[in-house]
């Protein structure tokens, strides 16, 4: 079935098939059966010890009878095309993008009202979930986003959040971020009825990275969304509540959250690269299904990869380089490194007066509740090379003079060193040259360079593998 009155560039499918064209050579498609059991998770870390990022296409799962597309966010580069600009360009362009907020439109149909099933015909074993990892409880699914609205303004709010099926009808899952949603929750709970809620699994690229921006509570994500693809938000209203999800998703679970009701969920596998217990335990009771007639479920791998950390930290990344450079224009750069999960951020800055790096890092460890460490470094380290920064903290920083401590401030629930509220300690470490720093880098003529990458090359072309 065509849709002509809907915008293509909303749909998923329609996204993978273009990127597939586009760059063949940044997609890895797997005809053979893979296990619904892990299979996906271990073709990506294994991708990643070779130094790969590509988006992964299985066509195939054993017990799982939708095609699954992961890995999408793996790749920097990837991301910063689907914003039309380059990785260096990222942070700006998505910034410009969100600023510019789009309202969603409202349509009467779209693929993901091919099949609904509501009242008994609702059973979640046919909505596929996949397990990412033995540790994990059961499989999940990882790249739902709940949307919700609220009961007072209808100002909606989208966020992540991990879920495993606790009965047929039934999810458990984790508000654990305690954000906007769990805000929201708290109102529904005052007014002594459940929060009506709409579950989006996987959607467009530019639709889930709205759904990690970083928001004020009056602020509506499918509005971001709107923003980062340059047009509304195509959206049909769910059949009980009327909730508005994207019209091209490929699957939509609509039920309620009841702020008394719990169910046990976790140990999962968390961005901190363990499995986590921790968890506000809550249950949606769905009462709808909504999916597309061919679906394919867009699933977001989880643990401590790129993909995982990339989805959330584009965003925050982006939000931090803003507010940085707008208020200390001597700020070059800022980056989360992979190696330190969400809580490690790596500034870029030249310091042109004593005490500037420590004022900079003082505004992260503030604005940012996640980040327990920063290191700055000058503007000339490339911070997207763990090695480049941890050569300027060897060379740079002296621990009686360079370091800052703050105890007692919120953090993430999900760090397993914080307390069990989630309250931990922040450090700054200036390992920037310094005013009265004396030595010189060591430097290789460019005309040296030169000749070295002539003879390697003429080495490589020739079939060589030594002199």
């Amino acid at each position: 079935m065509t849709y002509p009155e809907l915008s293509r560039r909303q749909d998923p499918h329609a996204f993978l098939a273009d990127y597939r064209t586009a760059h063949p050579e940044d997609v890895l498609t797997i005809d053979d059966v893979v296990p619904a059991d892990q299979g996906v998770t271990g073709l990506i870390y294994e991708l990643t010890a070779r130094g790969r990022d590509d988006l992964l296409e299985c066509r195939k799962l054993d017990g799982v009878a939708t095609p699954v597309v992961s890995n999408v966010f793996a790749s920097r580069r990837r991301i910063a095309r689907l914003l039309d600009t380059e990785p260096g360009g990222l942070h700006e362009a998505f910034a410009a993008r969100a600023a510019r907020p789009v309202a969603p439109r409202r349509v009467q149909t779209g693929p993901i009202l091919e099949i609904v099933q509501r009242g008994t015909e609702v059973d979640l074993a046919t909505v596929p979930m996949l397990r990412h990892f033995a540790s994990d409880r059961a499989p999940y699914i990882t790249s739902g986003i709940i949307v919700a609205e609220d009961p007072e303004t209808g100002v909606g709010n989208m966020s992540y959040h991990r879920s495993m099926a606790h009965s047929p009808t039934e999810l458990a899952t984790s508000l654990h971020s305690r954000g906007d949603l769990w805000r929201m929750l708290g109102k529904y709970a005052e007014l002594g009825r459940p929060m009506p809620v709409a579950m989006v699994i996987g959607g467009h690229p530019l639709f889930m990275l709205a759904a990690s921006a970083r928001v004020g509570y009056e602020v509506d994500e499918r509005a971001i969304a709107g923003g980062l693809l340059g047009e509304p938000l195509e959206v049909v209203g769910t059949p009980e509540y009327g909730i508005g999800v994207p019209a091209w998703s490929d699957f939509v679970l609509e039920g309620t959250i009841d702020p008394a009701a719990h169910a046990e969920e976790g140990p999962f596998g968390e961005f901190s690269g363990y499995s986590s217990n921790r968890s506000t335990n809550n249950l949606i009771r769905v009462t709808s299904i909504m999916r597309r007639r061919e679906p394919i479920l867009f699933d977001v791998e989880g643990g401590n990869t790129a993909e995982h950390l990339n989805l959330a930290r584009i965003p925050r990344e982006s939000e931090m380089a803003e507010k940085l450079k707008s208020r200390f224009p001597d700020v070059t750069a800022v980056h989360y490194p992979t190696s330190g999960t969400h809580f490690h951020c790596y500034v870029a800055l030249r310091q042109r007066r004593p005490g500037q790096a420590r004022q900079v890092m003082l505004g992260l460890l503030g604005w940012d509740p996640y980040v327990k460490t920063v290191v700055a470094v000058d503007s000339d380290i490339d911070l997207t090379d763990d090695s480049a920064v941890l050569w300027a903290l060897a060379t740079h920083f002296q621990p009686h003079r360079d370091i800052l401590t703050v105890d007692g401030l919120p953090g993430s629930p999900l760090d397993p060193s914080s307390t069990s509220d989630g309250t931990t300690s922040r450090m700054g470490l200036d390992a920037t040259r310094g005013p009265d720093f004396e030595g010189r880098r060591i430097e290789i003529a460019p005309d040296a360079l030169a000749q070295a990458r002539r003879v390697l090359n003429s080495l490589t072309a020739q079939g060589e593998t030594h002199v």
